[in-house]
């Protein structure tokens, strides 16, 4: 099957549950600026939940370009990617509510992590159905970046609990930008494969 549906689904789940995030951040009930200032961390931490998402968002949408037929066993992967990233709007809002106390910061990364994990699944369901001559497996390489962000997210997970939240927080932030950085690897191998069919 074709790959439109699984991409526009997958689109829609990723907006909704960014509009559902900013619907959680009450407005404050003054008219100063200085009424804003108790919002700020709430404010923080959808920022820092809205780039995930879009890393993800952004990610997910190069990898289908990879992608040419769709399996059961990828549609299967990508419901788990989005049952943990539907899970982010819930734990930023828990960790808001709470004053970014421990348990809640450990959940937050624990939605990390997995979401990381469900991804890498999708990942490897897509370059088990290309075979030998996998366009996404030639593509990621070595992928430090997806191997190293778990065990960070593990750190942090274990940090938080150990109630040294704020170093828990600065780890989720760290993994974020290091996602942040312009990513090309996809694009390069596609462009190049589209060169050679031409030249070819």
């Amino acid at each position: 099957m074709g790959k439109g549906r699984i991409e526009a689904f997958s689109d829609g789940v990723i907006a909704i549950l960014i509009t559902i995030m900013v619907l959680e951040m009450k407005v404050p009930e003054g008219v100063s600026v200085r009424d804003l200032i108790p919002v700020i961390p709430v404010f923080l931490s959808y920022v820092l939940s809205f780039l995930y998402l879009g890393i993800y968002w952004n990610n997910h949408h190069h990898m289908l370009h990879t992608v040419e037929k769709v399996t059961g066993g990828m549609l299967w992967a990508n419901l788990h990617l989005l049952f943990w990233l539907s899970l982010i709007p819930f734990v930023t809002h828990w960790m808001n509510v709470n004053h970014f106390s421990r348990v809640p910061t450990a959940f937050y990364g624990f939605v990390l992590f997995m979401s990381a994990v469900a991804y890498s699944i999708l990942q490897g369901r897509i370059i088990a159905s290309q075979g030998a001559g996998s366009i996404l497996k030639l593509a990621i390489g070595k992928d430090w970046k997806g191997k190293i962000s778990p065990i960070f997210y593990l750190l942090a997970i274990l940090l938080a609990i150990e109630e040294t939240r704020w170093a828990a927080l600065a780890l989720y932030v760290f993994v974020a930008i290091i996602w942040l950085i312009p990513d090309r690897r996809i694009e390069n191998v596609l462009k190049t494969l589209e060169r050679k069919e031409k030249g070819g």
